[in-house]
């Protein structure tokens, strides 16, 4: 009984070893499967009216950390908006981290995803006062959707962006 017992760890110990994958130089390779779900978001997008330009950058910077632009362009002069995000997968958590200088002392505000799905992204921070909740959606017709939630001046409010991808 005891063989069958230590064959039976053994067994186990070598099947989780097998899982997992290593560099040349013998290092864990850690999977970053929280940051794949966001790999649709990647590339460059943008929305164009009478009023400006509203463009939206997203590029990867490494294995666990996607890094983004957003910046509203106001008749081709002034720039409204300029924020620096950044989505990091921090352990089994994908973390949304919004920084707009001269904000929150200069410092990013952190949004958890709480929901996502093929062409779904949502994330949330219920302390912060607005926005409380992010949603990117991919659209059917390639598209993006941003949509932003939360309360302003005691009222419920969201808006939402509709952008195209650039080729």
């Amino acid at each position: 009984m005891k063989k069958i017992l230590f064959s039976l760890l053994i067994l186990v110990l070598l099947a989780s070893v097998s899982c997992n994958k290593y560099d040349a130089k013998g290092n864990l390779i850690k999977k970053y499967d929280e940051i794949q779900k966001a790999t649709w978001l990647l590339g460059e997008w943008e929305k164009t009216d009478s009023l400006g330009t509203l463009k939206e950058i997203w590029v990867n910077k490494n294995d666990s950390t996607f890094i983004g632009q957003s910046y509203y362009i106001q008749n081709n002069k002034d720039t409204i908006h300029n924020e620096n995000i950044e989505l990091v997968q921090a352990q089994e958590h994908l973390i949304y981290l919004a920084l707009v200088k001269g904000e929150n002392n200069n410092k990013a505000i952190p949004f958890q995803m709480t929901k996502d799905a093929d062409s779904l992204l949502v994330f949330e921070n219920p302390k912060h006062d607005y926005p409380k909740k992010i949603e990117y959606r991919l659209l059917k017709n390639k598209g993006l959707s941003i949509t932003v939630f939360g309360k302003e001046k005691g009222k419920r409010n969201s808006e939402t962006y509709l952008l195209v991808k650039k080729k």
